[in-house]
């Protein structure tokens, strides 16, 4: 009896540590499986993605609407840091020239980036910015606003600035859900890119609303 007692304990011993290595071996493998979030759009959740769906994305080849959008997104984002130009010496409130300073530095970065992607697929950048060849891309100011612009001091450029960036940020929105219309921005970097772009966007335009309240 004393022999058989010892032995069974011996297995329950033995089971438990079994068991415990299954687990431990489980938890180890759901770790080093990685974890793909898709971040959602302006106002969405974040999607968290199947390995099989992250794959897709990694492989998806870009359209030709991808490359049209980087394009059509640099002379974008070149007038805008045009506009961002002019704040330093025309612009009395600070608030004002501190968004345009944090544009300006957003936006730069955005277009080497676009531009080394476009390089990346063979296809050569746009060479002059701010040679649009007379098309304008949605929210872009036409040549008169863009002197009125110039034109302004102090607190009527400061409005003038917020209601024409404003204008310009919902086009850059527009460009964004073009680009998915059309069945682009499916490709990792554009999507990434579009997704950046939409979002930073959508809080100044925001923060443009409250700083337009205070110098009105």
């Amino acid at each position: 009896m004393r022999v058989m007692v010892v032995a069974m304990a011996a297995l329950a011993l033995v089971a438990g540590c079994g068991g415990g290595g299954n687990d431990s071996s489980e938890e180890q493998a759901a770790e080093a499986t990685p974890n793909f979030v898709q971040p959602g759009a302006p106002g969405e959740p974040s999607r968290k993605l199947t390995p099989e769906e992250a794959a897709k994305l990694q492989s998806t080849q870009p359209t030709e609407a991808d490359v049209q959008f980087m394009q059509d997104m640099i002379h974008h984002h070149s007038q805008a840091i045009e506009m961002t130009d002019w704040v330093p010496g025309r612009a009395s409130s600070r608030g004002v020239k501190v968004i345009a300073q944090r544009m300006q530095a957003s936006q730069e970065a955005e277009i080497e980036l676009m531009e080394r992607w476009l390089q990346a697929q063979g296809v050569e950048p746009p060479s002059d910015h701010a040679d649009h060849g007379g098309k304008l891309m949605p929210g872009m100011l036409t040549d008169g606003q863009m002197d009125r612009l110039e034109a302004g001091d102090g607190r009527r450029f400061d409005r003038l600035f917020l209601r024409f960036m404003t204008q310009h940020h919902r086009g850059a929105l527009q460009m964004v859900n073009d680009l998915r219309e059309s069945g682009g921005g499916l490709q990792s970097e554009i999507d990434k890119l579009a997704r950046e772009v939409a979002t930073d966007q959508e809080i100044e335009i925001l923060r443009m609303r409250d700083l337009l309240a205070e110098v009105a």
